[in-house]
């Protein structure tokens, strides 16, 4: 369904984009001094119906016909803004700024959407002094609080990530070559990654300012990733788990774990590092699937300590206190994997709640917050991209040996090679997870699917 949502999406672009085009051919006939004072207002009106078609949209929850067998307010709100961000980030492709047009179109936009939000309201307590000077305390509306702290934050992280982009408008110690060029001029490249274009860099590296530079704007998209993953996991906790999503459950945690998983999970002594490298993480798939059985043992394990049942199919009695440990390590774990795999695709539990919430502005919180970090981590594995260019050029410089890249995987001695060769020592020269600031003390290893 968002599949089919993005290409029409895209295909209303370039119907628009054509639309605006042929007032300006149809001028040709000698009348243009005429024509010209009223493109403003034409622009203008261009902006308004474009409004009105998208708030069009959400009404009748994408169904054109009008027959009411569209999607929620919420879910309609959710593809809307997942679409625009495909939309207008799909092509970046290259460290450098936004084009005016589509930075204006993302700001125009997401305004329109989010507006939703400020008619979202809730009663809260508030003191009015009456006529006779006494003090009475009336019940007043306010932008529901949920909203009212994450909408600034979200559109805080939004200007950093625009403003991160436009800092690299006058870098000129990179540049891209095509990826249909010629072989001898073409750069170099992460990994497998065919589709982006090739990097160059001067022979000897970058000057020591632009990897200090490179590494500042690393470390400010860091923080928006960061930032914005929180959100998004903790509007993702809010919204209930679906009665489809239950029905699809076993009966018990361990059937969804498998014995291996299950018993590292229950041993006495439990390391979330030593068992993450038990696991098979050779693929997205194998993770996803990993991922889904946790968050599947998790719910069944919350819904039977609601329920007050201590018994379960383990085949002994385990207290409410073990079942909650076991549960903590389980989440450890999820959170490690999605701060080690920041790309992944989405749970099938996440799928299932954004599909099936009703509130608007959970919905709206989930799909700005996901947007934006889909776009930090892009922008984060752009200035990968570019430090591994730099990486290749000082190793041909000294003459070391440049051994073949199995895969576009990063590993911790890859990046202490980035950081030498920038001669940059700052505690936050590598990508750090949420272990980092929680004080669990690991370090795995780095993202291995680029956006």
């Amino acid at each position: 369904m968002e599949i089919e949502s993005m290409e029409a999406e895209q295909a209303e672009n370039v119907s628009e984009n054509a639309s605006d085009k042929s007032p300006s051919s149809s001028s040709c006939n000698g009348n243009d001094g005429a024509a010209a004072p009223s493109s403003p207002k034409k622009k203008q009106v261009s902006e308004t119906d474009m409004m009105k078609e998208r708030f069009s949209k959400l009404l009748l929850g994408e169904d054109m016909s009008g027959s009411g067998k569209g999607v929620s307010s919420a879910l309609a709100l959710s593809n809307a803004l997942t679409n625009l961000a495909a939309s207008v980030f799909g092509e970046q492709s290259k460290l450098e700024p936004m084009s005016e047009e589509r930075k204006a179109r993302w700001k125009r936009e997401v305004d329109w959407l989010v507006s939703v939000t400020d008619h979202i309201v809730e009663f809260v307590a508030s003191e009015q002094k009456g006529k006779d000077g006494t003090n009475m305390e009336i019940m007043v509306t306010q932008q529901r609080k949920d909203l009212l702290m994450n909408i600034p934050a979200l559109r805080k992280l939004d200007t950093m990530l625009l403003d991160t982009l436009d800092n690299f408008k006058n870098e000129q110690q990179y540049w891209y070559v095509s990826k249909d060029a010629e072989e001898s001029e073409k750069g170099v490249q992460r990994g497998d990654k065919w589709w982006l274009p090739t990097i160059k860099v001067p022979p000897n590296g970058l000057s020591q300012d632009s990897c200090v530079f490179m590494q500042k704007q690393k470390d400010a998209v860091i923080q928006v990733l960061k930032a914005s993953m929180a959100i998004n996991a903790q509007i993702l906790s809010d919204m209930d788990v679906p009665e489809p999503y239950l029905e699809t459950l076993p009966k018990n945690g361990k059937s969804c774990l498998g014995d291996s998983i299950y018993k590292s999970i229950t041993d006495e002594v439990f390391d979330p590092q030593q068992f993450l490298s038990t696991l098979d993480l050779s693929s997205e798939n194998k993770v996803v699937d990993i991922n889904n059985r946790i968050e599947a043992s998790i719910v069944i394990w919350k819904r039977k300590m609601n329920n007050k049942d201590n018994k379960t199919s383990w085949g002994f009695t385990v207290s409410t206190e073990k079942r909650c440990m076991f549960e903590e390590r389980l989440e450890t774990i999820l959170i490690l994997l999605k701060h080690q795999f920041p790309g992944l695709p989405q749970s099938s539990l996440d799928i299932t709640k954004i599909q099936y919430n009703k509130d608007a502005g959970l919905a709206i919180l989930e799909s700005y917050s996901r947007v934006l970090e889909t776009l930090a981590n892009t922008v984060m594995s752009r200035i990968d991209d570019v430090l591994y260019a730099n990486t290749m050029a000082r190793e041909s410089g000294t003459g070391a040996t440049m051994l073949p890249r199995k895969s576009n995987v990063m590993s911790a001695g890859d990046e202490s090679a980035e950081k030498m060769s920038c001669g940059i020592n700052t505690p936050m020269s590598r990508t750090m997870t949420l272990s980092d600031f929680m004080g669990w003390g690991v370090e795995p290893e780095k993202c291995s699917f680029d956006v």
